[in-house]
Parts: C-alpha cells; sequence; structure tokens
C-alpha cells in the first residue's frame, strides 16, 4: 500500500472515532435524563453548554492549525474528549455533568477542525472527489456506537461502565493511529482572520452549515427522546440509529451523486429529504413512519456537510484550516440554536410541534444555496 493511501486510511480512523465518541453520548442522552430527573426545558439548557464550549473552542482549534501541522491537535483532542467521556459517565450530579461536557465539545471541536482541515489539504493530493468518505467514516463511528449502547442497554450495562469501555478503545486507537497522518500540512498563508466587510461566500457556506446543524445536531440529540416518549418504542435508540445508518450509507454515495447531478441540485435534493423525512414523522406518529421519516432526514442531511466544507476548502481568501473554521462557528450556532430551542418549543408545546423547526431548517437550505452559487459563478 503506497504512503498515501496509509494516511487516507488513518485519517479515516479518526473520523471514525469522532462519529463514535460523539455517538456514544448522544445515544446516552434518554439515561441521563431518567437518572437525574430532568424535564425538557432542564435538560435543554444543559445541552447548551455544548455548542457554547464548541464555539469558545474554536479559536484554540485555529491557533493549534496554524502553528503545527493537524496531526498534533488531532491527537491532543482525541485524548481529552476520550477522557470527558468517562467522566460523562461516572457523573453523579449536575455540576460534574456539565463539567464533563464542557470538555468534551471543547475537545471534540479541536479534533473535528482538525481531521476537516487534513481531509480538505489530502484531497488535494487526489483527482477524484474523496471528502464525503471520511465523512460516511463519521457516520460509521455513529452506528457503531449507538449500536454498542443499543446492545449494553438490552444487557443492563451501565452508563459509567459503557463510556469506560468506549474512552480506552479511543485512546488505543488514536495512539496507535496517529502517527500515519499527513505531515507537514500547516499553511503558509491565509491563517488570520481579517476584519471588514464579510466574504458572502464564506457567508453563505456558514449559513447552510448553521441550518444543517440545527438538523442533524437537534437529530442526535432528540431522536432517541422522540422514539421514546412520543412513538413509546422500548428500545429507543431506534430512531438515533436508523437515522445515521442512512446518513453514513448516503455519504459514502455522496461523492458519486455530486459528480452525477452537481451540487446545486443535490442541495435541493436534500432540502426535499429533510423536509418530506420530517413531516412524514410529525403527522404519522407511528413506529413505521417514525423509522421511515427518520431514515429520510438521514439521507438529506448526509451530503450538506461534506459539500460544504470541500467548498470552504477552495476560498481564496482564508487557508483551509481557517475557512473551515469561519464556517464552523456558524454550525456551532446551529448547534446553540436547535438543541435547546427544540427542548423549550416541547416544553411550551409538545414534542412533535417542536420538530418542525427541523423542516424549517432544512427549507432554507434551498435559497442559500442558490444564492452560493451565484456569488461562486460571478467570480
Amino acid at each position: 500500500m503506497s504512503s498515501l493511501g496509509k494516511k487516507r486510511i488513518f485519517l479515516k480512523v479518526f473520523f471514525f472515532l469522532s462519529g463514535f465518541l460523539f455517538a456514544s453520548w448522544a445515544s446516552r442522552i434518554p439515561t441521563i435524563k431518567t437518572s437525574l430527573d430532568l424535564n425538557d426545558a432542564q435538560l435543554g439548557t444543559l445541552l447548551f453548554i455544548l455548542p457554547i464550549s464548541s464555539l469558545l473552542g474554536l479559536p484554540f482549534s485555529s491557533v493549534l492549525i496554524s502553528r503545527f501541522n493537524t496531526k498534533v491537535p488531532i491527537l491532543v483532542a482525541c485524548i481529552f474528549q476520550a477522557i470527558a467521556l468517562i467522566g460523562i459517565g461516572y457523573a453523579n450530579n449536575i455540576i460534574l455533568l456539565g463539567f464533563s461536557l464542557f470538555m468534551f465539545a471543547f475537545s471534540m471541536r479541536i479534533l473535528n477542525i482538525g481531521v476537516n482541515t487534513q481531509s480538505v489539504n489530502l484531497q488535494k493530493l487526489y483527482e477524484k472527489p474523496i471528502i464525503g468518505s471520511f465523512h460516511g467514516l463519521w457516520s460509521v463511528g455513529g452506528i457503531a456506537g449507538a449500536g454498542l449502547t443499543s446492545l449494553l442497554l438490552a444487557f443492563n450495562i451501565s452508563i459509567g461502565t459503557h463510556l469506560l469501555i468506549v474512552g480506552i478503545l479511543g485512546l488505543i486507537m488514536a495512539y496507535f493511529s496517529y502517527e500515519h497522518l499527513l505531515t507537514d500540512d500547516r499553511s503558509a498563508s491565509g491563517n488570520k482572520f481579517i476584519l471588514g466587510k464579510p466574504d458572502p461566500y464564506i457567508v453563505c457556506l456558514g449559513l447552510l452549515t448553521f441550518f444543517a446543524a440545527i438538523c442533524e445536531g437537534g437529530m442526535f440529540d432528540w431522536s432517541g427522546i422522540y422514539f421514546k416518549e412520543v412513538l413509546k418504542t422500548p428500545i429507543f435508540t431506534y430512531g438515533y440509529l436508523i437515522f445515521v445508518v442512512f446518513m453514513a450509507a448516503f455519504r459514502f454515495i455522496s461523492d458519486f451523486i455530486v459528480h452525477k447531478i452537481g451540487m446545486a441540485a443535490n442541495y435541493i435534493l436534500s432540502a426535499c429529504l429533510i423536509i418530506t423525512g420530517i413531516l412524514l414523522a410529525i403527522i404519522f406518529p407511528n413506529i413505521y413512519t417514525g423509522l421511515i421519516g427518520f431514515a429520510m432526514v438521514g439521507m438529506g442531511t448526509a451530503s450538506i456537510f461534506p459539500m460544504t466544507l470541500g467548498l470552504a476548502g477552495k476560498s481564496t481568501k482564508y487557508s483551509p484550516g481557517m475557512a473551515i473554521s469561519i464556517v464552523a462557528t456558524y454550525t456551532i450556532f446551529g448547534m446553540l440554536v436547535g438543541p435547546p430551542l427544540i427542548g423549550y418549543l416541547s416544553h411550551a408545546f409538545n414534542l412533535r410541534v417542536s420538530f418542525i423547526l427541523f423542516a424549517f431548517s432544512g427549507f432554507m437550505l434551498i435559497p442559500i444555496s442558490q444564492i452560493l452559487f451565484k456569488i461562486q459563478s460571478n467570480k
């Protein structure tokens, strides 16, 4: 195997790890909600910690990526994220849980900026598109995390033991994969944020990830709750699992789809799938339509982030790392607004009504993407 091929494989390991660690936390949210006796509004407030911490992590990720090769922040962030996950598993009060979540989200943001920057840099060494497959491995990690949670729930394994196992596995995998990552990929220019008039190209990319983050992040945090409390499903991870399975499957073929119909058409297709899937799950609240609807949402959200981050790496104003960091800021705001707002809307009305927010966010992808490609064509 070529050296370049090995770098691609081991970068996929870190994408898998990122999804695996995150899913292990997200699929246990109903457990945490029950064990700490939280209502929907209290859970929504607790979920504010993740996007706020991630937002605070963005300046650090930009500094680290501008001063070091991306493999350094990737390894350090992965270690801290695994340790924080173990802390979540053993937190027996809301203070300890809040601290662990803060550390988890902070390190997760640095890890995600690092692996996405490295994927854009590695893409430059290939003629064919490869970024979609990396995000596919992130989703596979999500499937593995949700699948393992489902298995351990069936055997009544405690959340502490579960997340300890996952954290140790993450540390081992990171240790053996680190040395094989891409080296000497630090950008020599474009590493500083430029104050002044916002770049319309970057703003559109940011808004696309903002609304995609509301859909994707909200589904991660609330799909289990929806299946447990609205659809009354005993194994509540079914909703999360079906969502990430179809998101993963479509991420692996997203490069092919984009090649066939183009990015502009694919943004519209993605939006239609999200809107239809959510409305199906809301209007017909039973397990079968819920599974079909959540599968469609998974298909719709699959290619938004790979496409958008790939476009960010083509910025003429910023280096790939800085452009991705700026776009990720919008993503964090989507995470900040989405999951907590679902909690508040659910508390005020009900969970079914609150999911309309996802349909609205999916719709917004259409006009914003059209504006983006008009800007791109005028350059």
